[in-house]
């Protein structure tokens, strides 16, 4: 197992950021980078999947082989990883150590089942855990149509995931320490501004 560099993550403590999709998490994390261009950063996750016309090793992802991923996983060096579609993509440790000893704040946008692997790491020192939620179902719904990007099937996939990470949100078992909604954008930018940077906000 690799060893954590807890003195730079404890200066400079990651922020995991999770909601539904449609939650208005990359309209309010833009805003963020854009008013603090060099207090965050994003760390890139490492994947099993081919690289797309024009995406770069190391700026969109880590391309890496399936034997090199497991090999990896095999040596706790992720904090949190995932299987979609026959593809795994991951989070390592030495992608948000490395922000950190930049100076800067790791940001993770992660799904629900990678917020408990976080939470539940047995070595990597315990992020801040934020959750954006919609208003409510009714308004989620009518902003995931709005995009028209999506077919009814997923549409109403996004839509059942939604309630389970609402509903893991609101239990006593997920691990955030507040809980956003975003029923005004600059209002809940306001919030989220004030829990990642605090006074400085």
């Amino acid at each position: 197992m690799p060893p954590v560099d807890t003195e730079a993550l404890k200066a400079h403590v990651p922020i995991v950021i999770s909601g539904p999709s449609g939650s208005g998490k990359s309209t309010i994390l833009k805003k963020l980078f854009e008013e603090y261009p060099d207090k965050f950063g994003f760390s890139v996750s490492h994947t099993t999947r081919s690289p797309r016309t024009g995406e770069e090793n190391g700026r969109e992802y880590h391309f890496v082989s399936k034997d090199d991923f497991l090999k990896l996983v095999d040596e706790k060096g992720f904090i949190e990883h995932a299987q979609f579609g026959g593809n795994h993509y991951g989070t390592s440790i030495k992608a948000v150590e490395e922000i950190a000893e930049k100076g800067r704040i790791c940001i993770l946008d992660i799904e629900m089942e990678g917020v408990k692997q976080v939470a539940n790491h047995p070595t990597f020192p315990r992020p801040r855990f934020l959750f954006l939620s919609p208003p409510d179902m009714e308004i989620l719904e009518q902003r995931l149509r709005s995009r028209a990007t999506d077919k009814e099937e997923a549409i109403v996939k996004r839509l059942n995931q939604a309630k389970v990470e609402i509903e893991f949100a609101k239990s006593g078992d997920a691990p955030h320490d507040k809980i956003v909604v975003n029923d005004d954008l600059e209002k809940a930018y306001k919030e989220v501004r004030e829990f990642i940077v605090g006074n400085d906000a």
